[in-house]
């Protein structure tokens, strides 16, 4: 009996320890099966901002490849800022490279690695170069917007999409404002017909979908002011407003307006008009932003009698499947006291507008707005109602409030993420696309889409 009971003993010591062991090979397994970010010349805040969470699925060294110099000292100093918090800090650790050769460097040791994702952001100027080459050496890309700020790499694009569908890997690009809770019901609203209606085609004076945007130059992020590189204020390396911050309008009103749209773009888009014209920053003004006291010589083409002209405004109008749409994009020096970045848009349907307004008599808040053709109507009141319940099924506690002639949409603080807390949630999508091992088709659509409506806008700017 005690031998029996010694041998048990024994047996049930074996067993725990091979499944000690089984549970350690799959922990090693997990561990290798995370994706690894591979950061490529950081010289843009948004690299940082990818980081600013960490996930699970993500491991916690990443992979730096980048020139020597301020900008990836400025991306690391962020990554520290996070890691060091007080409130859920991250954990990242860097393995930094910084040599001349840099991007070669990545290429030859990472080729392959269906677990990595490039991250891009930075100056745009080799950015499309850098994508076609990533996919061609079998990595994923995350890049910042825009992936594209002249015509002539349209091309350079298209073939880097054909060439990630071959290598099996996944192309994205961060479209954080899809996240924005006001964006979000926005579109939710337009989808109830009762409400909005259809779409209105509109005219070029009186366009059916109207998305304007203020950016500024000089602003914080994650709490202290940022510096931006010279070479932001150069269109030919960071380009032009035409196609820079539209990337986010553009992609919203597909989003909004055409949801899972497979376009022809060649065919559903046609482009009206375009026009571009210049923010202008003094010696003092370029210096705060930049912690330069010169302008560089790439910049001389753009002074005159020492102030810099930075073609950063641009407005385009054009029809998208029959409907006319508007796009304008601005940038100052500087916000009001008490404000930001600002965005305001406009659906215009048959039976309301929905509309987003951000400005001083919205304390700079963005705020949702909701102003039907008729006022005096019953059955849309009825119908408003009843959209309300199917809005509040997903998003509990939304109401409304009349206001002038419609109503305002009161949105509780708990949706109300900022754009600093978008990165993660779109990171969280593109990993969903990994997982799947394919992305739908109307995403890559959308990308082309949108990157030729920029790249007609600057042509028929460039061709007055």
């Amino acid at each position: 009996m005690n031998i029996k009971i010694g041998l048990n003993y024994i047996y049930s010591i074996v067993l725990l320890l091979l499944l000690a062991g089984c549970s350690g090979q799959n922990d090693k397994t997990m561990e290798q099966e995370k994706y690894q970010l591979i950061v490529l010349a950081p010289g843009h805040f948004h690299a940082a901002l990818v980081q600013k969470t960490m996930n699970d699925e993500i491991d916690s060294t990443v992979k730096v490849y980048a020139p020597e110099g301020e900008e990836v000292e400025a991306y690391l100093k962020l990554i520290h800022q996070y890691n060091t918090r007080p409130d859920n800090p991250t954990a990242w650790k860097e393995e930094v490279y910084t040599g001349s050769d840099y991007f070669e460097k990545m290429l030859q040791n990472e080729k392959g690695n269906k677990r990595a994702i490039v991250v891009l952001a930075g100056n745009n100027k080799k950015k499309t170069s850098y994508i076609k080459r990533s996919v061609e050496s079998g990595l994923n890309v995350f890049s910042d917007k825009p992936m594209v700020i002249n015509p002539k790499e349209f091309d350079q694009l298209k073939e880097a999409f054909k060439i990630a569908k071959k290598n099996k890997v996944l192309l994205y690009d961060i479209m954080t404002e899809r996240y924005v809770i006001t964006n979000i019901l926005q579109k939710a609203f337009s989808e109830i017909s009762g409400i909005f209606g259809q779409l209105q085609k509109g005219t070029v004076d009186s366009p059916a979908v109207v998305f304007e945007g203020t950016h500024h130059f000089y602003k914080e992020v994650s709490g202290q002011p940022l510096i931006r590189p010279d070479w932001y204020f150069d269109v030919k390396q960071q380009g032009e407003g035409i196609v820079d911050v539209t990337t986010h309008y553009i992609d919203l009103i597909q989003w909004e307006c055409f949801p899972k749209t497979v376009f022809d773009y060649k065919r559903d888009m046609e482009m009206l008009s375009a026009s571009h014209w210049p923010t202008t920053l003094t010696p003092t003004q370029f210096q705060q932003v930049t912690g330069e006291d010169h302008y560089p010589e790439f910049l001389k083409p753009y002074l005159k009698d020492s102030l810099l002209k930075v073609y950063a405004n641009g407005e385009m109008n054009y029809t998208l499947k029959g409907i006319h749409v508007r796009v304008k994009a601005l940038w100052k020096y500087e916000a009001p006291e008490g404000g930001g970045d600002t965005f305001q848009s406009m659906l215009r349907g048959t039976k309301a507008s929905i509309v987003i307004k951000q400005g001083k008599e919205q304390n700079f808040v963005p705020t949702l707005y909701i102003i039907p053709n008729n006022k005096d109507n019953k059955e849309w009141e009825a119908a408003l109602k009843d959209g309300l319940k199917k809005i509040q099924k997903q998003y509990p506690n939304i109401s409304l409030e009349k206001t002038g002639n419609g109503r305002i949409v009161i949105i509780p603080q708990k949706y109300k993420t900022g754009h600093e807390q978008h990165f993660a949630l779109v990171l969280k999508k593109y990993l969903q696309y990994l997982q799947d091992g394919k992305m739908p088709k109307w995403e890559k659509s959308f990308m082309l889409t949108k990157y030729y409506t920029t790249m007609e806008a600057l042509e028929k700017e460039k061709n007055k």
